[in-house]
């Protein structure tokens, strides 16, 4: 019963058998294997692994979508309800109104001014048709800024509204970029959990297996206390990964306006999404310049500098004003008056003409400006470029050769195991190994996603995470590099069961 349980076991961890009729049962129970637990046991592990290797060597066969980012209907849905809701974006949105709404205000002509009055002789009485030179007053006055100025200050809104724009372009990129990133960690979050439980299933068999064999006295105590040990670490390591899966799913319900606890139900796994491509730099370039916001920002800068440099030369012309009235005096004849008032630059010296020579500044630090945010996009997207060129050949190595590379290692030791040069540990172990390396491969696949979310995003930010140390396996494009510490401590809990085996007590032989 032990045996077939165990054989459950390894069927949940993803390990089909080749002979589930009578061949297999034919192996199993076999007269002399059944007189040794050891030798059945390493021929179970064996026949466990002999359909391994055709499932590894199957997953490279798939080739990457040229899609760069997945269209997964759920993510679809939770990308539309977030920029229908994100407070952020609909300030982004409201803000370009707002400065729409300047672009006629700048073109206006100045309010006209009405001026009231009356002229008397003298202060005995109102004297209005009394006297020739006493009347009413009432006189419009019409500011006329001079020819060209109300063009050019139309097109600074213009401009400024442009800002808005790109402003408002960015904030739709982030919060679509964020839906993404957060929904990448929800999947291999919740992928992490499944792999922890295909470890406790096994933990569970190998506990009862252990207890078996020491009861009957052919196995060691410290096997059943090593297991023992085990799946209370496990047990630890299921309430990190379950807080960790709270607080993505948190903070996706945030970013979509819902309430935090709302639960998501997700139908795919991490390595259901569409695997990026890496496209040529010329390609990435191409696109990088003609979508970029802070870049489009920059220029619409560029050019409300080079505007605002013609409007301070503009300015040094003088303002006209027009002014009309009528002045009725009763009895005798109304009198009228028609001016036009023209305003002195005396002081251009110091007011128009350093206008002018400010916005000539203006301009030159907003080009070398454009030039910046040129250069830093340029270096932006060359590096994701080659953690996303790694990341992607750190998956073909992990489906290629690396799990194939783990699962032989396993059956070394099964055959190690087969004629007790190995204590029982050393099964778990390389087991535990295995299945430390497909928490490996999420994180890799996570990775992979995350840099393309970036480059779609286009963010000016430096990517997180460096080049790997010398044999530092973490850091090696694929464990984590580019994600949040939550998600790399989550694939390092995966990999714990390992050294927790290597790391204990002595094992007695079987």
């Amino acid at each position: 019963m032990i045996l077939l349980d165990l054989a459950k076991a390894l069927e949940v961890l993803g390990f089909p058998f080749l002979c589930p009729g009578r061949a297999w049962h034919a192996r199993c129970y076999d007269a002399r294997l059944m007189r040794d637990p050891t030798l059945a046991l390493a021929a179970l592990f064996a026949a466990a692994l002999a359909a391994t290797p055709a499932r590894a060597a199957a997953a490279p066969q798939q080739a990457p979508s040229a899609t760069s980012l997945p269209a997964d209907p759920l993510l679809q849905s939770l990308i539309r309800e977030s920029l229908e809701r994100r407070p952020e974006l609909l300030q982004a949105r409201a803000a370009v109104r707002a400065e729409r709404e300047r672009i006629p205000q700048a073109g206006a002509l100045p309010d006209p001014t009405l001026t009231l009055g009356i002229q008397n002789d003298g202060f005995q009485g109102i004297q209005v048709g009394k006297m020739e030179t006493s009347y009413y007053q009432a006189m419009i006055t019409q500011p006329l800024p001079w020819p060209g100025k109300r063009g050019l200050r139309t097109e600074v809104a213009s401009r400024q509204a442009g800002l808005a724009e790109a402003r408002a372009d960015r904030a739709r990129l982030t919060v679509e970029a964020d839906v993404r990133r957060a929904y990448v960690e929800l999947l291999l979050v919740r992928d992490q959990l499944e792999l922890l439980a295909r470890q406790e299933a096994l933990w569970e068999q190998s506990e009862g297996l252990a207890r078996a064999r020491y009861e009957v006295g052919s196995g060691p105590q410290s096997d059943l206390l090593r297991a023992q040990l085990q799946r209370t670490r496990l047990r630890q390591q299921r309430l990190q990964l379950e807080a960790a899966e709270r607080t993505r799913l948190q903070a996706l319900n945030r970013l979509r306006g819902r309430d935090p606890g709302e639960p998501i139900p997700t139908t795919v796994r991490l390595a259901d999404l569409a695997e990026p491509a890496v496209p040529s730099l010329a390609g990435a370039m191409a696109d990088a310049e003609a979508r970029s916001p802070e870049l489009a920002e920059a220029r619409i800068s560029v050019e409300q500098a080079e505007t605002r440099v013609a409007l301070a030369n503009r300015e040094r012309y003088p303002d006209l004003a027009v002014s009309a009235g009528v002045m009725p005096r009763g009895a005798f004849e109304p009198m009228w008056t028609l001016s036009l008032s023209v305003g002195l630059p005396v002081w251009s010296g110091r007011k128009q003409s350093r206008a002018v020579a400010e916005s000539e500044a203006r301009r030159d630090a907003d080009g070398q400006g454009a030039e910046a945010v040129r250069q830093v996009l340029r270096l932006r997207t060359e590096e994701r470029l080659a953690l996303l060129d790694a990341a992607e050949g750190t998956n073909r190595l992990y489906r290629g050769g690396l799990l194939v590379q783990s699962e032989g290692a396993a059956e070394s030791t099964l055959s190690q195991y087969r004629v007790g040069r190995v204590p029982f540990a050393s099964v778990l172990e390389a087991l535990d190994g295995l299945v430390a390396d497909r928490a490996a491969y999420l994180e890799s696949q996570a990775q992979a996603q995350r840099l393309a979310i970036a480059q779609w995003e286009l963010s000016l930010d430096e990517p997180a995470g460096g080049a790997p140390a010398m044999g530092a396996c973490g850091g090696v494009p694929g464990a984590g590099a580019m994600g949040g510490g939550a998600a790399k401590g989550a694939a390092t809990t995966a990999a714990a069961p390992s050294e927790a085996v290597s790391s204990g007590g002595g094992g007695g032989g079987m």
